[in-house]
């Protein structure tokens, strides 16, 4: 079983995204693989990693169950440049981009994708990775054959196809803070034309905060306890045709609490505008003693959430012509209790989501100079949701928004075309029309009761006093490209792009001016713009000998129109508020290398250096940003690793350890201009695997992050502030049989 950090810095950097040639084709239908490569399909055909020529990593399923990978947090230690961390649902970034608005009307910067369908909510996207095939991470801007909303990249979780074999197997790991994650797959072949697979599984930890208010009759965990169910069928009546149809539904509970008061990891917090930028004292507190939520919690939160869904992709190959069809719908339910500034005030959520997507593709490959592909997208998401705070505006008042419906809808086309203008030449162009409608009709209030303990204890209903409507709907048109040129040398590839991403634009709370009664916004302040990227990126990906690989990016972004999100109390009560406040310039390097000096030992190094800084911010008069970095984008960061195997009889020892450092990053809070930061830091991992004979099964002790550092993801002051930090030291065993 191959190590996954191991194999992720094997992963290919390229640029130029292009149907698959056809000898990449027919390797990737037949399983052929190289050393350390891996079939995938970030160009939306198959191909092998080695010669797709994308800025990507991919990781094997088999990777992740070695290295214990259960949930997409984990993923940062071994991709360049990317950060996942827990917010209001998923914040991604990649590369210096990235999206803090998680409410209904807001969207990520990078796409998350299941299957190749894009998730709209950061709330659904912290799926747990059980039967999964492989994980693809693309970085930089995907507005060709992803469309909107992957101005920073792409996330897609490829889960695994039913396969024409009897096989089942299952996995469970099991560790400190009670985290249980267990796995049972089963394949049945119907037929020689019909095959079926389900998969179930549990996720389960207490929470990484401890309890430091025992008597408040609240306690903090679970954090997670989670149910999945994944039930796929494949139908294949000629070589030429499959029908893939797959459902899934999730229960996720828990207690959704992650933060801590900011005074835990700072001290001497200066907020508010001001010409200099003064940093806080890092406490550098006992890990255990930072982990501390003293503050009495007004009530018991808890989450209870349903996800599900069911989507269908048909495949037809008309000779050099392949037909693909991809369809999906997906549901949401979510009821949350919960508690703000750090438990003083109880508050409650209730969303139920709605989304559909249908895309149609039509590739033309063979062994001729010319690839192609043309598609068209729709999606529409609607949802409508509640949101209120308990007494935060007076004694027996809620504080709350009922937005229903907000809609987002998008319509795309889309074509790419690669031609081999010289042998082993090829050149890359490719368009997107993406045309978005989103809207909203809702409002924010205050209703007032005879009495209110907390969300379980509501008194008789009063009044409402509507501060403010929130009505708007606004259209969006982007044209988005890319054109880029691959060379295979004899050391390997060698490639070069310009491309472009854009990230829908949107509303704020309010509505405009003589559309309604009390509508007092000028457009300016209610609407704000999409962001677009331009990226430029050059590279190489080396192979010297089968003992030493040598892979190289660099790029340059121009980012227009950022998206900037803060709290702003404009609506008789804090809101949020996204302006398009900036723009920015990111330049970066990434390097990784693989040595393989002896059958058993393998050596694995990566080095990345990213300047990712605003160019124009001015928030106000007072205050200038120019030069600034970005958030959550240390300037340095390093991987170091070794993997060695001892045969034992026929069975084999894996010895695992890694070693991964940031410098020094930011996490600004916008809203106070509290500028907050992460020290350096480093995160060592450790573990050691018997495989017995044929990997029949396995068995493994581990531990991460040795050095327990808290690193921060995310941090505000005020009333409302809260330090939220990443996972402390956990160990475990782990243990797996397959047959």
């Amino acid at each position: 079983m191959r190590n996954l950090k191991f194999a992720c810095l094997v992963s290919a950097f390229a640029l130029a995204s292009t149907p698959a040639f056809a000898q990449d084709a027919q390797e990737a239908e037949t399983g052929a693989v190289a050393d350390g490569d891996i079939v995938v399909t970030a160009n939306r055909t198959s191909s092998l990693l080695s010669k797709t020529p994308i800025a990507m990593s991919a990781v094997g399923g088999e990777d992740l169950i070695a290295a214990g990978i259960t949930n997409p947090t984990q993923l940062e230690e071994t991709i360049p440049n990317l950060s996942i961390v827990r917010g209001n649902g998923l914040q991604i970034t990649i590369r210096g981009v990235t999206s803090t608005d998680g409410t209904e009307k807001g969207d990520p910067s990078a796409a998350f994708m299941v299957n190749g369908i894009y998730l709209a909510r950061p709330q659904a996207q912290e799926v747990s990775f059980f039967d999964i095939e492989r994980i693809e991470v693309l970085r930089g801007p995907q507005g060709t054959l992803y469309g909107r909303n992957s101005t920073a990249g792409v996330v897609n979780i490829l889960t695994a196809q039913p396969k024409f074999e009897f096989g089942a197997r299952a996995d469970v790991v099991y560790g400190n803070f009670n985290a249980l994650n267990g796995t049972v797959v089963l394949n049945v072949p119907a037929s020689d034309t019909l095959a079926f697979r389900v998969a179930a599984n549990i996720d389960q930890r207490d929470n990484y905060i401890i309890d430091g208010a025992p008597n408040d009759n609240a306690t903090l965990d679970k954090f997670k306890n989670n149910k999945s169910v994944r039930l796929s069928a494949l139908w294949k009546p000629t070589p030429d045709l499959s029908l893939l149809v797959m459902g899934d539904y999730s229960s996720v509970k828990g207690n959704p609490t992650n933060g801590v008061s900011p005074a835990n990891f700072y001290s001497n917090i200066a907020s508010g505008v001001r010409p200099t930028f003064n940093a806080p004292i890092y406490r550098s507190l006992d890990p255990d003693v930072a982990r501390v939520l003293s503050i009495p919690q007004a009530q018991q939160g808890f989450r209870d959430n349903e996800e599900k869904g069911v989507m269908a992709e048909l495949n037809y190959t008309m000779g050099n012509v392949t037909l693909t069809y991809l369809g999906s719908y997906r549901e949401s339910e979510r009821r949350e209790f919960a508690n703000s500034a750090n438990g003083l005030f109880s508050n409650d959520f209730i969303g139920s989501y709605w989304q559909t997507s249908q895309e149609v593709r039509l590739a033309y490959g063979g062994d001729g100079p010319l690839q192609a592909q043309i598609g068209g997208y729709y999606f529409k998401e609607k949802s409508g949701i509640a949101f209120f705070l308990n007494n935060l505006l007076g004694a027996n008042t809620r504080f709350g928004f009922p937005q229903d419906p907000t809609i987002a809808e998008n319509k795309s086309a889309f074509g790419q075309v690669t031609y081999e203008v010289a042998e082993n030449l090829r050149v890359t162009g490719g368009i997107r029309y993406s045309h978005d409608l989103k809207s909203r009709i809702g409002q924010t209030v205050v209703d007032f009761y005879d009495r209110i303990g907390n969300s379980y204890s509501v008194g008789n209903f009063i009044r409402r006093q509507v501060n403010q409507v929130n009505n708007a709907e606004r259209t969006f048109s982007e044209l988005t490209w890319r054109a880029g040129v691959d060379y295979d040398s004899p050391l390997g590839l060698v490639f070069a792009s310009v491309s472009t991403g854009y990230k829908a634009g949107g509303f704020n709370d309010g509505c405009e001016i003589g559309t309604a009664t009390n509508c007092n916004l000028p457009a300016g302040a209610l609407y704000y713009d999409p962001e677009t990227l331009t990226a430029y990126e050059a590279g190489f990906k080396f192979r010297f000998s089968p003992a030493f690989r040598l892979n190289g990016t660099v790029f340059h972004y121009d980012y227009q129109g950022l998206q900037l999100s803060q709290l702003s109390d404009i609506c008789g009560g804090p809101c949020q508020v996204t302006t398009n406040a900036a723009k920015a310039k990111i330049d970066g390097v990434e390097l990784d290398a693989t040595l393989q000096p002896v059958d058993r030992f393998a050596i694995r190094l990566a080095l990345n250096w990213l300047d990712a800084r605003y160019d124009q911010f001015l928030p106000n008069p007072a205050i200038n940003f120019a030069g600034r970095p970005l958030n959550r984008s240390p300037k340095w960061s390093w991987i170091a690793g070794m993997n060695y195997t001892l045969p034992i009889g026929e069975g084999r020892m894996v010895f695992d350890a890694q070693t991964s450092s940031r410098s020094r990053f930011e996490v600004t809070d916008l809203a106070n201009f509290a500028y907050f930061y992460q020290p350096a830091a480093t995160k060592t991992d450790m573990s050691v695997t018997y495989n017995a004979p044929d990997d029949r099964f396995y068995i493994a002790g581990f531990v991460e992050n040795l050095e327990n550092n808290l690193v921060v993801t995310g941090a505000t002051t005020g009333l409302f502030g809260s330090v939220t930090f990443a996972d402390p030291r956990t160990y475990g065993v782990r243990a797996g049989f397959k047959f």
